[in-house]
């Protein structure tokens, strides 16, 4: 499912979709720095390291594609968009207490950015699945609607007093 028909991509969904390349993009920054300790023998063992990177891979690929998800407003990548903005956030704050400014501060931007951009009424509009009865034309639906037809009498009720 793609964008309806005469609907454009409201500018805050942008924004997510933006917010969302760029946390896949910190990623691969952070894949890459992650590659340089591990051949730098600054892991705990090979093994950690080897395993922690291609851990990173996966999220990195899946963000990616959720954040081309969004662009192309498919309602699926509501749910798993909001839910990265808010993990991004808990690490943003986990980050800024360990005194790591240079990547919490930027981390919580960019979730908060995100959540705006994905928690906007057009946003939530646009992604919003198509119910039932935005699926159907006026005509199928006026075809589904039985004619009243008339009540029958129901028999008094006998109530002894």
């Amino acid at each position: 499912m793609g964008m309806r028909s005469g609907e454009g991509r409201p500018p805050l969904l942008s924004l997510a979709a933006a917010v969302l390349a760029l946390e896949a993009v910190g990623l691969c920054v952070a894949i890459v720095a992650n590659i340089i300790d591990d051949a730098a023998g600054r892991t705990a063992t090979a093994s950690n390291g080897a395993g922690f990177i291609a851990l990173e891979v996966i999220v990195a690929i899946g963000v990616a594609l959720i954040a081309v998800g969004v662009a192309r407003v498919q309602p699926w990548t509501r749910t798993p968009a909001v839910l990265i903005q808010v993990i991004t956030g808990i690490i943003a704050i986990w980050l800024i207490q360990a005194h790591r400014y240079d990547w919490g501060v930027p981390a919580l931007v960019l979730a908060i950015a995100g959540l705006t951009g994905l928690l906007a009424p057009a946003s939530l509009r646009a992604l919003a699945r198509p119910g039932p009865a935005e699926e159907e034309t006026e005509e199928e639906t006026q075809e589904k609607i039985p004619e009243k037809s008339p009540q029958r009498q129901r028999p008094p009720v006998n109530r002894r007093s």
